[in-house]
């Protein structure tokens, strides 16, 4: 099931012994388009400090009561490595946060979550070498939005949420508001005809021009306040 980030912003987070905080950001990986961590308020519980939690703790999205679980102790995460000594998230603070949680790590392979195609809880791992390929590409969902979506020959709106699918946590579509370009209505953009994100002016540019678009999303519209969040304008890449 997909869910769509912008409904998520602000959900209670649960863990085994108690409430954790809210839901902050995501932090995704704009190569593989997958959601890395999620960024927690913790609010008054750890005042002043943001924490990070990788789907491997989380269950699924669609949980009732706009409460996620996370299956971890408030004390572990609370002895878990903290992210302020380490913004932008480094290399180094993710192989000391995955061998303090004992996870598989996601960069040594080509599968999208280490031994395993989804994320789940597995038997701890011994070491947590880095890559010799320090290049990262993690980024927030929270500061993409309102980026302009560039076709090939103009802009259609602005990036208003992604579309996850709740079990593998990759994101298959970006939520974009057209404005007054397309009355007002959201369509949905598959991560394989984004031609790059251009973070210096703020926008993602699309390997369609605008024609493409509207002739596509004739026939699948998401209209704002739909109950289908799984409607899609382009065939997944």
């Amino acid at each position: 099931m997909l869910q769509n980030t912008k409904e998520l912003y602000g959900d209670k987070l649960a863990a085994i012994d108690g409430h954790i905080g809210q839901v902050k950001d995501f932090y995704f990986d704009d190569k593989t388009w997958m959601i890395r961590y999620l960024v927690v308020d913790t609010g008054t519980w750890l005042t002043g400090r943001l924490v990070l939690l990788s789907p491997h703790a989380l269950g699924l999205l669609d949980q009732p009561g706009k409460s996620l679980e996370v299956k971890l102790h408030r004390k572990q995460i609370e002895n878990s490595p903290s992210i302020e000594a380490h913004i932008p998230v480094s290399r180094q603070y993710e192989v000391d946060y995955y061998r303090y949680y004992g996870w598989p790590v996601y960069w040594e392979t080509e599968a999208a979550w280490g031994l395993g195609g989804f994320p789940m809880v597995v038997p701890a791992v011994t070491e947590a070498h880095p890559p010799h390929r320090e290049d990262k590409h993690l980024q927030s969902t929270q500061s993409i939005h309102g980026y302009r979506i560039e076709t090939v020959d103009g802009s259609i709106g602005t990036v208003s949420g992604f579309m996850i699918d709740d079990r593998s946590w990759a994101i298959r579509e970006l939520v974009v508001e057209t404005g007054h370009w397309y009355s007002g209505k959201e369509i949905l953009i598959s991560p394989g005809k984004i031609a790059r994100i251009n973070y210096e002016d703020s926008r993602v540019e699309v390997n369609l021009t605008k024609a493409d678009i509207q002739q596509t999303a004739e026939n699948h519209l998401v209209h704002s306040g739909s109950d289908e969040p799984g409607t899609r304008d382009f065939p997944r890449q």
